[in-house]
């Protein structure tokens, strides 16, 4: 397995968003409206994203985002539905932390909704906690915030 780090401008990686955005249209589209995230989730800001694969064959990816000084966004995770429940998902989240790491950052926030049960237990899992939800996403009652401490890690 390749964890290959790009940006937001790789094609697999855009690859990966669309399918993404199909997964959670058919999960959760029925019950939330999700244009108003479209504004959220551009791409164009996206310096830092990691591309997953398997055999040459994209599995994966997610992305990390400036929030400000301190605190970097991680954006737009997606596992492909036959390769969730193996660890990849972690695995992924890990290198964007550590990549956060590196590039100075101390904290990571992140949007994800109650209805994305299995999302909510990597990043419970990977120490992450819950919090008010924040910027945009403060008067979205079906988002749910959280966050982590990068420092130390």
């Amino acid at each position: 397995m390749i964890f290959h780090r790009t940006d937001g401008k790789d094609k697999d990686f855009i690859e990966n968003c669309r399918l993404l955005d199909m997964d959670l249209d058919r999960r959760v589209g029925k019950k939330i409206q999700r244009d108003k995230y479209k504004k959220y989730n551009q791409l164009d800001k996206i310096q830092e994203a990691i591309v997953v694969y398997e055999e040459n064959r994209l599995i994966g990816g997610g992305a990390i985002r400036r929030y400000d000084d301190e605190t970097i966004e991680l954006k737009r995770v997606f596992v492909h539905t036959e390769y969730q429940g193996q660890g990849i998902g972690s695995r992924l989240v890990s290198l964007l932390m550590e990549w956060a790491v590196e590039l100075g950052y101390k904290r990571m926030v992140l949007e994800t909704g109650e209805l994305l049960a299995e999302s909510c237990a990597v990043y419970k899992k990977l120490g992450f906690q819950m919090i008010p939800n924040y910027g945009s996403y403060e008067d979205m009652p079906e988002s749910l915030c959280m966050a982590k401490n990068l420092k130390g890690r």
